[in-house]
């Protein structure tokens, strides 16, 4: 055959035709529309991405499906939803960055949700926004790491080297692009019309599995909480300090001329801390010996207002009630701001990742910051410090204070790193590591569970040492002041019981290890000047309680009066000889 003969032959062939004969492959990278990249990268999201949603799916009894063709039909649904949501970022320069992110994003959620049973809802994604860089570090770990690299970057890198998109003209890519779009759609909304009778009542009775499918959960959370508020009016703020006052106790100690001791109470928030692995409250191990020793008051019934601390911080304080909290339509004032309107001096040392906004209008600061290099050297590690650094700086912080409002009395809030997880074993320190083995690992679901435990149980002994050292701070002051220490969790937290782990599922399922909380109280001298009748105290222990009874409570012990104040709320109140 002739030169010329071989070009006319070539001539001849047809031009490959467009839409999906368009994929090829050249040398050994594929050539792809970008609309069926994007179905391939939604069948690895709903595959490979989503193993806890239908591990979920096959251990529910009420939930039958032994061909797993409901399973099937659920996986073609939520494939839609994803290529949808990825094929609003297809844009050229756009869907490349995007697609990686959202791999990204899928992996590190599904690690979370595999080992620590935790899920993504709303809250969660709040607490985690706001995470510090300490805390966030716990979180790392080989296996995290790993699963990354492996569910996330082997697609990214496929998608970056692997595959290209080929150029067509614009119309004829928006025409085939929004046909397949409304396909999807038209599909998605068929069959969540078909299956309806099944998933509604799995979703009412099984509310967690909303917020499993990954990773359109976690976009949505994503949503409601950073641009849902953009297209919503701020929430007007209400302020809650008229009509504040100092009760009759403080114009008799004005009257003594000096001779009468000004209140100085020490508020604790204490973090991720369990109230049945408190040995005040019969757990089997005394994990709280230190104050048991102190003669404190114990309530063992009590329970949050969340299960993680954006939720529960702001809530304890408010006056609104955790209901009232939660359907708020404007953002209130809180205790705090109360007792310094009332002309108290008030102060917020943190240890934490900040105070949520309870703080936002008093004298505030971190722990680490205010500690000298011997402080950091004995208390510190990497960035993260012991509570017990907070007692040594209550002085300084005592002394700050402005002097007028220090003579009426003192409200001096420390906010605990508590038995924050999951690195537990960074939370004590050799003196109160008492139960061995403990699990040395931020990875805990790679732990035996009495390893868990024992690591869990040593971050409650070491907060016993942190309080007690408190409450010695403030008896060696109480020849000038009326002292006394209250301590109150915010939200519990789960050790691998039936595959939970850390803490924030949503209030409605969550388990009891994460709502209840321990609730301690050392009346100190201050209950003298509060006429508390300690025999009623401490036979009141075993009622049931709340973060809602804990603004109405320290306002009763302090003498603080307001139009917020609700007495029935106050669980002190039936215990004060003079509570009218």
């Amino acid at each position: 055959m002739t030169l010329a003969e071989n070009s006319l032959a070539g001539a001849a062939q047809p031009a490959p035709m467009p839409g999906w004969q368009t994929l090829r492959q050249r040398s050994w990278v594929l050539e792809m529309p970008a609309r069926w990249l994007a179905l391939l990268l939604a069948l690895w999201c709903v595959g490979p991405l989503n193993q806890a949603l239908w591990l979920k799916l096959a251990s529910l009894a009420d939930f039958p499906d032994p061909w797993a063709l409901k399973r099937l039909a659920l996986a073609a649904l939520l494939s839609c939803a994803t290529w949808l949501w990825l094929m609003l970022w297809s844009w050229p320069l756009l869907r490349r960055p995007a697609w990686s992110l959202t791999l990204l994003l899928a992996a590190a959620v599904q690690y979370n949700m595999l080992h620590y049973g935790v899920v993504m809802d709303s809250s969660m994604l709040r607490n985690v926004q706001q995470t510090h860089l300490g805390e966030a570090w716990d979180l790392l770990s080989p296996g995290l790491l790993l699963h990354i690299l492996l569910y996330a970057g082997l697609p990214i890198l496929w998608l970056w080297r692997g595959v290209r998109t080929p150029a067509q003209p614009w119309r004829q890519a928006l025409l085939r692009s929004g046909g397949m779009t409304l396909l999807m759609m038209g599909l998605l909304l068929a069959g969540a019309q078909a299956m309806y009778r099944e998933l509604a009542p799995l979703l009412r009775n099984h509310t967690e599995i909303r917020y499993q499918v990954n990773p359109l959960a976690t976009v949505v959370s994503w949503v409601s909480v950073n641009l849902k508020p953009i297209f919503k009016p701020a929430k007007p703020f209400r302020p809650i300090i008229q009509g504040a006052n100092l009760g009759a106790s403080y114009a008799a100690a004005a009257a003594a001329a000096g001779h009468s001791r000004p209140p100085l109470l020490v508020l604790v928030v204490g973090e991720t801390a369990r109230g049945d692995h408190f040995g005040l409250n019969g757990y089997p191990r005394d994990t709280t010996p230190q104050l048991q020793a102190r003669n404190v008051i114990s309530w063992r019934a009590a329970q949050s207002c969340g299960t993680n601390t954006i939720a529960s911080v702001p809530c304890m304080f408010s006056p609104l009630g955790k209901a009232g909290y939660e359907g708020r339509k404007a953002e209130w004032g809180n205790l705090l701001d109360v007792l310094q309107a009332a002309g108290l001096a008030v102060d917020w040392l943190d240890n934490q990742a900040g105070c949520k906004g309870v703080c936002a209008r008093l004298p505030q600061a971190e722990a680490i910051s205010l500690a000298s290099p011997e402080q950091r050297s004995r208390w510190c590690q990497e960035g993260e410090c012991q509570d017990r650094l907070m007692t040594e700086l209550l002085d300084q912080r005592l002394a700050a204070l402005p002097e007028a409002a220090r003579r009426q009395g003192a409200v001096l809030v420390l906010h605990q790193m508590g038995s924050h997880g999951p690195a537990y074993y960074r939370r004590s320190l050799p003196d109160t590591k008492r139960y061995r083995p403990e699990c040395d690992s931020n990875r805990i679901s790679s732990c035996s569970h009495a390893e868990l435990v024992n690591v869990y149980d040593n971050s409650i002994a070491e907060t016993d040492a942190f309080l007690a050292q408190a409450i010695d701070w403030l008896q060696a002051r109480q020849e000038q002041w009326a002292t006394a220490l209250m301590y109150v969790g915010d939200h519990g937290e789960s050790l691998g019981e039936n595959g939970i782990y850390l803490h924030g599922l949503p209030y409605a399922i969550a388990p009891k290890a994460q709502t209840h909380v321990p609730w301690v109280l050392w009346p100190g001298s201050l209950a003298e000047r509060a006429q508390l009748d300690a025999r009623c105290t401490r036979a009141s222990s075993s009622q049931p309680i709340s973060h809602d009874n804990y603004f109405h409570t320290v306002l009763g012990l302090l003498d603080v009066h307001t139009p917020w104040y609700q007495k029935p709320l106050d669980i002190l109140a039936p215990c004060r000889s003079a509570s009218g």
